[in-house]
């Protein structure tokens, strides 16, 4: 797999060290990588793209197998000689495509262009024996432990099924990880002010995309079989946002009337700030607010390509009171940082970056902004509360808290979405109603 003489592996280790070693998230490093590498051909960046998708998706149960036949164990290598190792073990499992032979040898001659000349037989070895093996590994029994069994069958970090355990059966939580590893198509919303359902279809099939409906939302579509989204001319023109169905429902649940004053407080990149743009047919205002310029701008190149006027982006801390916007707004949305652990499916090194410690810190941040933030919300108004995480400490019981220390307003609906196969990721979203000063 390489061309243009550029080594793909080469690229992958890259992306892989980035992301592991480094810190990144994977969807920016692969996004940063292929853009720069936009002359390869379409099968080459697909190949790096699914080795580096895939290698990160299945981390838990590679490194389990690497073990079972390496004397140093896979947490204690160097970071180079480990990615090698597991992006090398990804193909030898999950590819057919790629012959053993070829990825073993290409893992020696990677490792000896990066300085691991003496260690080239260790690596040939580990990876033959994996190889020869592969049939035979066994997992940790499920009926002894069910969680150890989950943990490598599905490579999710113990600590996140502990959490789970609390609210949902072994059954509940095997059905989340499925759906996690579940190809999914894109989702995305139609852009009604600009065009049909019907044109869009049409326009997309005529670009050789594939375009389903039956989401369960009238102005939405599945889509697939497209190379680069940046190059698909309806996406650049406006036409539709790449939005997941469950992220779809704040603005739908908070039913925008036109002319309504609405504050998104942690915008970025856009989807539902422009959403209820939309709803609102170009009338009224939509400040999107976030932390950072950088962010920020995210959320202006949106605005811009999709042509709407009546959606305003502003830097603004959340956390910090806007004295001028108390008892302003019609709908405050506050979807708000959380641990992310219902959109493993979409970036599957959120399991690895989160934390026991860090879900208490998001929590309390969480609680902290929705007390600073319902001030904005006008008597009768509505605050929509919302997380893309399965983990009730920053979902009900949050909405507990915010309830008892905050009883002008009452709770209208809440729900907590969770994945499913082929449909949409683990959400949150809670409708709380101002009923008085």
């Amino acid at each position: 797999m390489a061309g243009s003489n550029v080594n793909t592996r080469e690229i992958i280790l890259g992306i892989l060290l980035e992301v592991t070693r480094d810190g990144e998230y994977s969807h920016i490093a692969i996004r940063n990588t292929l853009e720069k590498y936009q002359y390869l051909e379409k099968q080459e960046r697909s190949f790096i793209t699914r080795v580096c998708e895939g290698t990160l998706e299945h981390m838990i149960t590679i490194d389990y197998m690497i073990d079972q036949f390496s004397t140093v164990k896979a947490r204690k290598m160097k970071p180079v000689l480990r990615c090698i190792l597991r992006s090398s073990v990804y193909e030898l499992k999950y590819m057919d495509a790629v012959p053993p032979s070829a990825t073993c040898n290409e893992a020696v001659k990677l490792a000896q262009k990066k300085g691991f000349r003496s260690l080239k037989g260790f690596v040939n070895g580990v990876l033959r024996n994996i190889s020869r093996n592969l049939d035979t590994i066994s997992l940790p029994d499920p009926q002894d432990s069910p969680l150890g069994y989950l943990s490598v069958a599905y490579s999710m970090p113990m600590w996140i099924l502990e959490v789970w355990k609390k609210s949902y059966s072994i059954d509940q939580i095997e059905g989340f990880l499925k759906s996690f590893f579940s190809p999914s198509p894109t989702v995305i919303r139609i852009n009604l002010l600009k065009i049909s359902k019907k044109d869009l279809i049409n326009e997309l099939e005529a670009e050789g995309i594939k375009v389903s409906e039956g989401t369960g939302v009238s102005d939405a579509l599945f889509i697939s079989g497209y190379d680069y989204l940046g190059k698909v001319p309806g996406f650049q023109e406006g036409k539709f946002y790449v939005q997941d169905l469950s992220s779809m429902q704040v603005s739908l649940w908070a039913e925008p009337k036109k002319g309504d004053y609405v504050i998104d407080v942690c915008a970025a990149p856009g989807g539902k700030s422009i959403h209820m743009a939309e709803l609102m047919q170009g009338t009224g205002i939509v400040e999107a607010r976030d932390l950072t310029p950088y962010k920020v701008s995210l959320i202006q190149e949106n605005i811009v390509r999709c042509q709407l006027q009546n959606i305003y982006p502003l830097v603004a801390d959340a956390r910090v009171l806007d004295p001028g916007k108390v008892g302003k707004a019609d709908i405050v949305i506050a979807d708000l940082p959380c641990s992310g652990l219902g959109a493993i499916g979409k970036r599957s090194d959120i399991k690895y970056k989160v934390s026991p410690e860090m879900c208490r810190e998001l929590a309390l941040l969480q609680r902290e902004i929705l007390h600073t933030v319902q001030q904005y919300v006008k008597p009768g108004g509505i605050l929509m509360y919302s997380t893309c995480t399965i983990n009730p400490a920053e979902n009900e019981e949050n909405v507990s808290w915010f309830l008892g220390s905050h009883p002008h307003f009452s709770l209208e609906r809440q729900q907590q979405i969770l994945p499913q196969e082929k449909t949409n990721d683990g959400f949150f979203l809670a409708k709380l109603r101002c009923v008085g000063e």
